[in-house]
């Protein structure tokens, strides 16, 4: 989670939602990580976790990502989330809550529905006061300007 912050913590100054992900192989190695990039790329999609998943992806030369776990700063929402389970991780950890849009247990709760294709293990709230105050310094500075 800590590397997760740290990739939050510097998308931050270029505008974008401080949201940071890591994709952790089987052997717990880092495999792919990401940062939101809505912003900068122009693109709804950019979000941190679908970025490290791509990269993770990428590394392993495939779609499917057993064994894996996604680490994340923020609860994913819908999309990422149906992307997870679609990618078959094993696991989510997540530090914020996502009281808005979070799709892991705040307002839906995707990979534990029962319709779902996979269930993928959820761990919330971990380092949860550091990754709500990266994003609550981040959005109280947005108000404060002009």
């Amino acid at each position: 989670m800590r590397q997760a912050l740290s990739l939050a913590d510097a998308v931050s100054q270029s505008g974008d939602v401080p949201v940071g992900a890591v994709v952790v192989g089987p052997g717990g190695a880092v495999i792919g990580s990401g940062a939101n990039q809505r912003e900068r790329l122009a693109d709804p999609t950019a979000h941190a976790e679908m970025v490290a998943l791509r990269a993770a992806s990428a590394a392993v030369g495939k779609w499917r990502l057993d064994g894996h776990t996604l680490v994340v700063t923020l609860e994913p929402c819908a999309m990422c989330a149906g992307a997870l389970i679609a990618s078959r991780v094993d696991r989510i950890v997540f530090g914020a809550w996502d009281d808005k849009a979070g799709a892991c247990g705040s307002v839906w709760d995707l990979p534990r529905d029962r319709a779902s294709l996979h269930h993928p293990e959820v761990i919330g709230g971990v380092l949860a006061d550091q990754c709500a105050a990266l994003l609550a310094d981040f959005f109280a500075q947005r108000r404060t300007r002009p």
